[in-house]
């Protein structure tokens, strides 16, 4: 009768000990540390994400701190129909992981498609994932919200994006 306890007990043991215990022996992870680092690469979120005929722009992206980045977006496309993109966007990390920063975001730009022109804000949150052994290269998905008025009206539309959209930057 005896046994069968001892042997839950020992069961138990072992779970609550690998549960509660290990974890607390882990040492925290480093994240990725771009201070001080300058991203070049492409960002097509403002333009490209749910219109067609989109462009998406060129891409400069520095580490102001640990904590903080900045980002600016141009592209132009002078081919019929003429579009164009001017952003900005700001990054707050708030977690991090050994080879995934992740952030909030704030952004603003100035937009032009088929000869309308209007602005585009959004916001959200973010990861950026570093693969193991290539720490120069960060690949960028967000999700959020976006105000737009460049079909002549204002649109509130929610956002998922790749890294296909979000971007790619390669960090010097």
């Amino acid at each position: 009768m005896l046994r069968p306890i001892k042997e839950l007990l020992k069961t138990w043991c072992v779970i609550f000990s690998t549960l509660f215990i290990l974890p607390l022996c882990i040492h925290t992870a480093e994240a990725r540390d771009l201070q001080g680092r300058l991203g070049l690469g492409y960002n097509s979120e403002f333009a490209n994400y749910s219109r067609t005929n989109g462009i998406p722009g060129v891409s400069i992206k520095y580490g102001l701190t640990r904590d903080l980045a900045g980002e600016l977006v141009v592209g132009m496309n002078t081919a019929t129909p003429t579009n164009s993109v001017t952003a900005v966007k700001a990054f707050k990390n708030v977690f991090y992981e050994t080879n995934l920063n992740f952030y909030f975001m704030l952004g603003a730009g100035l937009l032009s498609a088929e000869s309308r022109t209007g602005f585009e804000m959004l916001g959200g949150m973010g990861a950026e994932f570093f693969i193991p052994g290539v720490e120069s290269l960060g690949f960028s998905m967000e999700t959020g919200g976006s105000l737009n008025n460049i079909s002549g009206s204002f649109a509130l539309q929610t956002i998922g994006v790749s890294f296909l959209n979000a971007g790619i930057h390669f960090y010097f």
